[in-house]
């Protein structure tokens, strides 16, 4: 029998001055509501709920923690606390922005923009159910990367790690901005540290040593996973996930498909992205950068990364929302 996930806070509910209105995700880790502050502004309240270690009944407050589980409960609690604080601090584009983060009812909540449009994972499938021979132009794909490696490499700068990104976790809003959200670091602490908390990775971006517990992360992790979301904006679909890949790589033979339908370079790349062995790899974010500019420069034009996606993603965003018309928070695929 699996087990009840604990209630959502119920709307009209007031914490720390902001008012939910509905429910807008759950996982296992926290559930992602739809608020307003108290100026009617609209915002997503992010809450540390994780249903392995925590309960909650309905019309409740209080999250009950079991005895033999609180103190991974707090260390869950401290580490996206800490996130919260972190992000909070980053300002830019590409980076969802933390508004505020407070401790209430025994627990943490992160207070971000909330945000209109769709995922790339939406855009992706879109695209894929459309029959496209490119799922992206390669002009949109090196465009829209560009424009996440900025906000990657600065939350880098800060000494964070995101290590969940994937076409689920990067957000386009309506005027055509990518954003990554939905960070994952604070899971990570409790997937590493208790026996309570399965590790909750998406087949095909999680890169080999997240699957390991002696393994040292660091940017080359979130770098893995980007070549995968790149690979899924070649393919319409993941790449094997790390362990399979361990047993049998299939990824040069799935990219030798690509040839001709993209550059050398662009194949190149996903491939040194996604290098088994973490020092083959790009070991920074700017090495990473220096080398999809270089080739960008030299063939496609330059224009803004939203005039690119504007080309591309206006012939597809009315067929996308037809099938995710929705006002999604922060982020929909909350884990």
């Amino acid at each position: 029998m699996s087990k009840v996930k604990p209630a959502p806070l119920p709307p009209d509910t007031v914490i720390g001055g902001y008012r939910v209105v509905r429910k807008v995700s759950a996982g296992g880790f926290g559930v992602v509501y739809l608020a307003v502050d108290n100026e009617g502004q609209q915002v997503a309240v992010k809450e540390y709920l994780p249903s392995s270690l925590a309960s909650r009944s309905p019309g409740e407050l209080l999250p009950q923690v079991q005895p033999e589980k609180l103190s991974l409960y707090r260390l869950g609690l401290k580490s996206f606390f800490e996130e919260g604080r972190s992000l909070a601090q980053i300002s830019h584009a590409s980076v969802v922005s933390v508004l505020n983060f407070f401790r209430e009812n025994e627990t943490v909540y992160m207070v971000m923009n909330y945000l209109e449009g769709a995922t790339l994972q939406d855009f992706i499938i879109t695209a894929r159910e459309l029959k496209k021979q490119k799922v992206f132009r390669e002009s949109t794909i090196r465009s829209l990367f560009d424009e996440i490696l900025r906000g990657l490499r600065i939350v880098h700068q800060h000494k964070m790690l995101h290590l969940d990104i994937k076409p689920a976790n990067i957000f386009i809003t309506d005027d055509n901005k990518a954003v990554m959200i939905d960070f994952g670091a604070a899971r990570e602490v409790l997937s590493k540290e208790g026996n309570f908390i399965r590790p909750m990775y998406t087949p095909g971006f999680a890169a080999p040593e997240m699957y390991r517990r002696d393994s040292s992360m660091g940017p080359w992790t979130d770098i893995y996973a980007i070549g995968a979301c790149i690979y899924a904006c070649m393919q319409g679909y993941p790449p094997n996930d790390a362990p399979q890949r361990l047993e049998k790589d299939r990824l040069a033979l799935a990219l030798s498909r690509l040839r001709g339908v993209y550059s050398d370079n662009l194949i190149e790349v996903v491939e040194w992205c996604m290098s088994l062995d973490p020092l083959s790899r790009p070991q920074s974010v700017f090495a990473l950068q220096k080398e999809l500019s270089r080739e960008g420069e030299r063939r496609y034009t330059k224009l803004s990364v939203g005039e690119k996606m504007r080309l591309q993603f206006d012939n597809m965003v009315t067929d996308t929302k037809k099938n995710v018309r929705k006002a999604t928070g922060f982020g929909a695929k909350l884990k």
